[in-house]
C-alpha cells in the first residue's frame, strides 16, 4: 500500500469517525437540553427556595442521574443520594473527632467506600461516598452543612426523576431510524460484493468484507437505542402508549445481528472467491445483488415508518430465485448461495415474520 493510499485511508476513517459522532451528538441534543433544564432548576430550587448559599451538589447530582442515557435512571437516582449520605455521614463524623488533613482524608474516603461496598453493589453509590467524603474533609464543614449537602444533592435527584417522566419521543423513535440505517449498511455492502465478484476485482472484495464488519459498529448504536427506547417508555407516564413501539423496535436487535453475522461469513467467502479466482456462477451474483435491492426496499419501509410487512415481497422473491443450485458450483460459490438464504431468513423475521414462518417461506436447495 502507498504513502498515498494510506492517507486516502485515513481521511475517509475520520470522516466516517466524524460522521458518526455527528450522528451521534443529534441524537444526544434532546438529552443534553434535558440535562441543561435539570442543572438550572437544581440550583434554582436549592439555592432561592431552600437558601443554600452554594449548592453544588444539586447540579452535579441531576447532571450524573439524568446522564447521557435513559436506561437505568431511578437507580441512578437511588444510589447517587446513598453515596452523598454515607460519604457525608462519614466525613462529617472524621472532621469532628480527628480534624481535616491528607491523612484524614485518606481514612474518610477509605471508610466511606468500604460502607458503600457494604451497603451495595452498585459502583455508583462506592464512587460518590468516596466524592462526598472528600469533598466534606477538603472544605470542612461547617456545622450542619453536611446536612445541607445531602438535602441538596435529594433536590437534584428529585429534579432528576420529574425531568425522567417528561421523557421526549426521540428514544421512542432512534430504534427504528438505526435499525433502517443498520439495513441500509447491510444493503451497500452486498451492492459492493456482487460488484467485486462481477469484476474480479480482490482489492474491492477486501473493502467489502471491512465494510461489513464496520457493521457492528452500527449494531451497538442499535442495541443502545433499543434499551433506551424500552427504558424511557416504562419510566415516562408519558409514553407508556408507546411501549408496543419500543418493543417492536428492540425485537429487531437480534435478527439483525444474526444478518450481519451472515454477511460477514458471505463477504469473507466472496473474497476467498474472488483471490483464489474460483468461478462464482453469475445466476448467484444476481442473488447477492437482488438480496441487496431487498434490503434497500425494507430499510426505506423502516424510514417510512409503514409496516415492516411491507418490505416482504423482494425478499420472498428471493427465497424463491436461491433454491435452485448450480452442479458445477463450488464451495465458495455454494457458500455465498447458502449466506444469502440465511440472510433472507433474517430479514424476514426483521419484517415482523417469526422464525419459523421464515423459514417455511425459503425453499429446500434443488438442481435444474
Amino acid at each position: 500500500m502507498t504513502v498515498a493510499s494510506r492517507l486516502a485511508r485515513a481521511a475517509d476513517d475520520a470522516r466516517t469517525a466524524l460522521e458518526r459522532g455527528l450522528h451521534r451528538l443529534r441524537d444526544r441534543l434532546a438529552l443534553l437540553a434535558q440535562i441543561g433544564v435539570g442543572v438550572v432548576l437544581a440550583w434554582t430550587l436549592a439555592s432561592q427556595v431552600l437558601g443554600h448559599t452554594q449548592p453544588f451538589f444539586a447540579p452535579v447530582t441531576a447532571l450524573i442521574c439524568l446522564g447521557l442515557t435513559y436506561g437505568q435512571r431511578l437507580r441512578r437516582i437511588v444510589e447517587v443520594t446513598l453515596g452523598v449520605a454515607v460519604g457525608v455521614l462519614v466525613g462529617d463524623g472524621v472532621v469532628l473527632l480527628l480534624g481535616s488533613g491528607p491523612l484524614q482524608m485518606a481514612l474518610v474516603v477509605v471508610t466511606a467506600m468500604a460502607i458503600a461496598v457494604v451497603l451495595s453493589s452498585g459502583q455508583l453509590v462506592v464512587i460518590q461516598a468516596g466524592v462526598q467524603s472528600v469533598f466534606i474533609v477538603a472544605f470542612a464543614a461547617s456545622a450542619g452543612q453536611g446536612l445541607s449537602r445531602w438535602v441538596d444533592a435529594l433536590v437534584g435527584g428529585l429534579v432528576a426523576l420529574v425531568l425522567g417522566t417528561l421523557a421526549p419521543t426521540t428514544p421512542v423513535a432512534r430504534p427504528r431510524a438505526e435499525a433502517a440505517r443498520t439495513v441500509r449498511g447491510v444493503a451497500a455492502t452486498l451492492d459492493d460484493v456482487a460488484a467485486a465478484l462481477r469484476t474480479g476485482d480482490a482489492a474491492a472484495a477486501v473493502a467489502a468484507l471491512e465494510g461489513a464488519r464496520a457493521l457492528e459498529a452500527r449494531l451497538g448504536d442499535l442495541r443502545l437505542a433499543a434499551a433506551e427506547g424500552v427504558a424511557a417508555v416504562r419510566q415516562s407516564p408519558l409514553l407508556r402508549h408507546h411501549r408496543p413501539q419500543a418493543v417492536a423496535a428492540s425485537a429487531l436487535v437480534v435478527p439483525l445481528d444474526r444478518c450481519v453475522r451472515n454477511l460477514r461469513v458471505l463477504a469473507r467467502r466472496a473474497a476467498v472467491a474472488v483471490r483464489r479466482s474460483e468461478q462464482v456462477p453469475p445466476r448467484y451474483v444476481d442473488l447477492v445483488a437482488e438480496l441487496a435491492r431487498a434490503a434497500e426496499d425494507l430499510a426505506r419501509v423502516l424510514d417510512e415508518h409503514t409496516l415492516p410487512s411491507a418490505g416482504r415481497g423482494v425478499l420472498e422473491r428471493v427465497a424463491g430465485l436461491s433454491a435452485r443450485a448450480e452442479p458445477a458450483a463450488g464451495l465458495s460459490a455454494e457458500m455465498v448461495r447458502g449466506q444469502v438464504r440465511s440472510m433472507v431468513v433474517d430479514l424476514l423475521v426483521v419484517a415482523g415474520m417469526d422464525d419459523d414462518d421464515a423459514l417455511e417461506l425459503v425453499p429446500e436447495s434443488h438442481l435444474p
